[in-house]
């Protein structure tokens, strides 16, 4: 998932449960994001703004971003508020405009109408699953069918779409969630994110697990899951902005339970699809390797050692455990700084090329 040199930023603005009144079995805004309401006041909005302002990114690329509740549940007068502050600063540094996020069944064209005076850049639904059986369990309290309305209503006012998609859910399993990225490619937005569902403090989740009616997803399952279904969505032209959720500005790690949550989730999760496509490219050229008495020697630029190394030199280990236990041969890694990103030569130890993968790496 290679980064773009025009990549938007976010300025994030968490609104924890403002304009939702309905409680999921897995969310409790405030513990999630450690934020509170008191965010309202406007010189700290202000400073928060003014802080991410001075970074030094080119200000067309940057949007103010309401995340958190859902914002177009929130009380009108307090929705203006946000907005206008936002807005002013919009105008004033030509940033790129203000994102947010709702719920589906939040979004009509009454509410569509009242932003539409506003510079709205992109809407991203909490759509969390396209499986009707996985919403009612998760207490979601509204039909798949309000996700595609709202879709048709976000892109007839000419605004970006996002989604935002959880795995592990009550009654989801692997079948599920492909079912629900199936969905999601069939749809085409223009973002995506994607968050393993974790136990936090004081949910109806927490009580669940503690009875023993919920299990989390292992982490493991958790990554291969994501990214046996990644290199489809990003096939799909769809860009994924998110992996897992981030400590401390989207997670307070002191209200975690239980769960597949991991600092570098999104990580992980390449690494394994980098993984993924190294095992199958190693087994399309299997009889060349098997007929090499010497060892192998994988060669590529920093970027792309370093993705085959992993975090925590995971990959490596997979990939050497494989090249002994499948064909018998020893692997080892150099960095080439003149081969280009995403690709990988192997030679033997003669260093006579076999062969180039290029298209390594996400």
């Amino acid at each position: 998932m290679g980064k773009s040199k025009n990549r938007t930023m976010n300025i994030p603005i968490f609104i924890p449960h403002l304009g939702c009144p309905n409680e999921c079995v897995f969310c409790n805004q405030r513990h999630i994001s450690g934020e509170q309401e008191e965010q309202r006041e406007e010189q700290m909005l202000r400073n928060k703004i003014e802080a991410y302002l001075d970074t030094g990114i080119q200000k067309s690329d940057i949007e103010i971003a309401f995340f958190g509740g859902s914002f177009t549940g929130i009380e009108r007068n307090i929705q203006s508020f946000y907005l206008d502050i936002a807005t002013e600063y919009v105008n004033k540094h030509n940033l790129k405009g203000i994102r947010m996020s709702t719920r589906p069944d939040y979004i009509s064209t009454d509410i569509l109408e009242f932003l539409s005076p506003y510079p709205i850049s992109a809407i991203e639904l909490g759509v969390q699953s396209l499986e009707q059986e996985v919403l009612d369990l998760s207490k979601r309290n509204h039909r798949v069918q309000d996700v595609y309305n709202a879709i048709d209503l976000i892109r007839k006012y000419k605004i970006e779409l996002g989604l935002q998609v959880m795995l592990g859910l009550p009654g989801d399993t692997a079948e599920t969630f492909e079912a629900t990225m199936e969905k999601v490619i069939q749809i085409q937005p223009k973002t995506l994110r994607i968050y393993p569902t974790l136990v936090i403090q004081n949910t109806e989740l927490e009580a669940l697990y503690k009875r023993g009616d919920y299990e989390p997803i292992p982490l493991e399952e958790a990554v291969l899951q994501v990214a046996n279904i990644l290199p489809q969505i990003i096939q799909a032209n769809i860009k994924v902005i998110r992996i897992g959720l981030q400590a401390n500005e989207e997670l307070n790690t002191n209200a975690f339970v239980a769960g597949p949550y991991h600092p570098a989730f999104g990580e992980l999760v390449m690494d394994q699809c980098v993984f993924n496509e190294m095992k199958t490219l190693l087994e399309i050229h299997k009889e060349t390797i098997q007929k090499l008495d010497c060892q192998i020697i994988l060669c590529g630029n920093q970027a792309s050692i370093q993705r085959l190394i992993g975090h925590k030199k995971k990959n490596k280990e997979k990939i050497v455990d494989y090249l002994k236990d499948k064909m018998d041969k020893n692997l080892e890694y150099k960095v080439n700084p003149d081969i280009q990103a995403g690709e990988i030569r192997l030679f033997d130890r003669n260093h006579t090329l076999i062969y180039s993968i290029k298209g390594i790496g996400f």
